[in-house]
């Protein structure tokens, strides 16, 4: 611009110092004059053109980073992705694990259910003929429950077996020593009457059901060989009676000794244990 100002001032310059006419000169100075407007928009421009380049600078910026923040989320979504694909997986491998332990749980169970009603239909055929109020064979929860009437196997107010007694557990016996694979329960309960005897050792009911108990569980080791290891005796005293003791008959009921045949404990552990394991 300067240029063009020291051409114009220079043009002038010899137009006044030479012989021009008036009206070249005036020209000149009109040319002047609208040369510096030009001059004038085209700073005008520059200044336009370099705000909108500033401020299209700016945008360039915000959109890079913009990008920057996609390319991130982008990375972490892949991240992401990968560990919910792992997650996921690892989850399935759990769900298939699981699966297979509730297969070898069901089963087992469907193996206990079908022993135990074999086991339930030969105690039930082997014990036909006794009355059904002195001998009562149930499966329960995969439990085999004998229930035999202490007016059968004891005398009033003694946990001494009577002989006649002996014909139904040798019965039971046998039963118990076919099938080696189960561990043998037995309780005694008994009803609410106070007991009375002059005996020192059995003080009140919870003691009887407990002799009561333990004199069924030595019988079915001396004389009929069932493995003392594979038994436990208990007693439950008045305690957890089947019916309420309100009467003589129920009385009767809740005094009882129970053979409980269950599959072995530790058959189950093992498969806990494996599950922990896993």
């Amino acid at each position: 611009m300067k240029i063009v100002k020291i051409a114009l001032l220079c043009t002038i310059g010899a137009f006044a110092t030479s012989c021009v006419s008036k009206k070249q000169y005036d020209q000149a100075k009109i040319d002047y004059a609208s040369c510096l407007e030009r001059n004038v928009d085209k700073d005008r421009t520059i200044a336009t053109l370099q705000e909108r380049n500033k401020a299209l600078e700016e945008q360039i910026k915000l959109v890079n980073r913009q990008n920057d923040a996609l390319q991130q989320n982008l990375a972490d979504c892949m991240v992401t992705g990968k560990s919910g694909n792992a997650n996921i997986n690892k989850l399935i491998g759990q769900i298939n694990e699981s699966n297979a332990y509730i297969k070898k749980l069901t089963e087992a169970r469907a193996k206990n259910d079908s022993l135990n009603l074999v086991l339930s239909n030969k105690l039930k055929r082997s014990l036909d003929n006794l009355n059904d109020n002195d001998v009562n064979v149930q499966v329960q929860k995969g439990v085999v429950f004998i229930s035999l009437s202490d007016n059968m196997l004891y005398k009033s107010g003694s946990y001494e077996v009577l002989p006649s007694a002996e014909v139904v557990l040798a019965k039971v016996a046998k039963i118990i020593n076919d099938y080696k694979d189960y561990d043998v329960q037995v309780q005694g309960f008994a009803d609410n009457d106070q007991f009375k005897s002059s005996t020192s050792c059995i003080r009140d009911n919870w003691d009887l059901s407990v002799m009561r108990a333990t004199s069924v569980v030595k019988l079915l080791q001396t004389k009929f060989d069932v493995d003392p290891a594979r038994m436990l005796a208990g007693g439950h005293g008045e305690y957890q009676p089947k019916v309420p003791n309100d009467s003589p008959t129920n009385k009767a009921i809740n005094r009882r000794t129970e053979i409980i045949i269950l599959p072995k404990l530790d058959q189950f552990m093992d498969l806990m244990n494996q599950k922990i394991a896993d």
